[in-house]
């Protein structure tokens, strides 16, 4: 049994031909579901023993309360483990991103359809659980970011991987933008796979338990893959227009150079009067300088590497940047002492030395002692 006091709820449903559909919900609305370690602890072991039962025939993760699935990971926790270690390497900062890379890599891999319903918030650490699913739902409701240059961090939860995948351009002006998008645009960047209107949550469970599971893996994707695309068929009158797909060729265009100060002042000097695009430029242009040059260098590095490896490379950027000092006065900015003043080591992108950026980049751990050295390549 589950109590409501759990930060994650646990459930098995019952199907018509006796096999079970399991749920975890993501119970903290208060904090908009944010991803505490205590959740991760919770969800994996978890998730791993629904993946060894026979009679599970799928999983579906959400998050309680209408606003959000998950608006990111809990760095307010992180900053107090920043702060306690400043300028130096903080234990309680590798801890938490290796457990949290470790479930995004599970969901990725998972041999059972998985689904995600992502509606409200979906941010940071939440998109990168919800990117990893087989099948991806997005609502009327959904709005979906990776604001990481406001808080001094980097798109990480396999940024480095998805954004790579995005249609061109889309993915570097996100990360350096942290635009937030909707539902039309998560199907366009291909971060979601289908959209249901939220008022069929509640149907869509139930449907669920109706479809005739069997033990084939694959015909259970294609069952629920049939199921998700009728309800969203059903829904098309709420689809949003999408905002990327609108500002495409323009998005091409600013980031076409072949060095990220040109890119910048494209986005920042472009005049156009448009309050989606204009947020993107202010939030470029107030965030970390430091974070643009991590992105930039990360999707370039990204674009060759397998997902494990990624990880691999954004656990070192995550440990790096605990200790480095740009995240920890991002956090306090934005959601400590909330003043939005934000005290960067750099003013401008221009002024970040390359030899501070490669010191990123040099791994941490010997050759194999890396944290996420188990992951297998899948």
């Amino acid at each position: 049994m589950t109590k409501t006091t759990d930060v994650v709820l646990f459930e098995e449903q019952l199907c018509d031909n006796g096999k079970k559909i399991a749920i975890a919900t993501l119970n903290s609305p208060r904090s908009l579901n944010a991803l505490s370690g205590e959740m991760i602890d919770l969800l994996y072991p978890q998730l791993l023993a629904w993946q060894k039962a026979d009679d599970i025939a799928l999983v579906v993760l959400k998050g309680e309360g209408e606003k959000a699935f998950c608006a990111g990971g809990d760095i307010v926790h992180l900053f107090q483990e920043m702060k306690n270690h400043l300028g130096d390497y903080a234990p309680g900062i590798e801890e938490y991103f290796t457990k949290e890379y470790t479930l995004d890599y599970l969901i990725h891999s998972y041999n059972k359809p998985f689904v995600v319903w992502g509606s409200g918030i979906v941010m940071g650490g939440g998109l990168g659980m919800m990117v990893g699913a087989s099948h991806r739902i997005v609502t009327e409701s959904s709005r979906i970011a990776m604001p990481e240059i406001s808080i001094g961090l980097y798109p990480d939860v396999g940024g480095s991987y998805f954004l790579n995948k995005m249609p061109n351009g889309v993915g570097l002006f996100l990360g350096l933008t942290g635009a937030s998008i909707n539902a039309a645009d998560a199907k366009y960047s291909k971060l979601a796979d289908y959209f249901i209107s939220q008022d069929k949550e509640t149907q869509f469970i139930a449907n669920l338990k109706t479809i005739n599971w069997g033990d084939s893996v694959s015909l259970n994707h294609e069952k629920l893959s049939a199921l998700t695309l009728e309800l969203e068929q059903l829904s098309q009158t709420e689809l949003p227009k999408s905002f990327l797909r609108e500002h495409q060729a323009l998005i091409s265009q600013l980031v076409d150079a072949d060095n990220l100060n040109t890119i910048v002042e494209n986005i920042v000097t472009h005049d156009i009067d448009d309050k989606w695009f204009n947020r993107g430029q202010k939030s470029l242009k107030h965030g970390s300088p430091l974070s643009a040059q991590l992105t930039y260098r990360q999707l370039e590095k990204g674009r060759g590497l397998t997902l494990v490896d990624c990880f691999r490379m954004e656990l070192n950027l995550s440990v790096k940047s605990g200790q480095f000092g740009e995240f920890v006065e991002g956090v306090r900015a934005l959601l400590i002492d909330k003043d939005n003043q934000p005290k960067w080591r750099y003013s401008s992108i221009e002024e970040v030395d390359e030899s501070t950026i490669d010191w990123f980049f040099i791994d941490k751990w010997d050759e194999g002692k890396h944290p996420l050295q188990s992951l297998t390549i899948k």
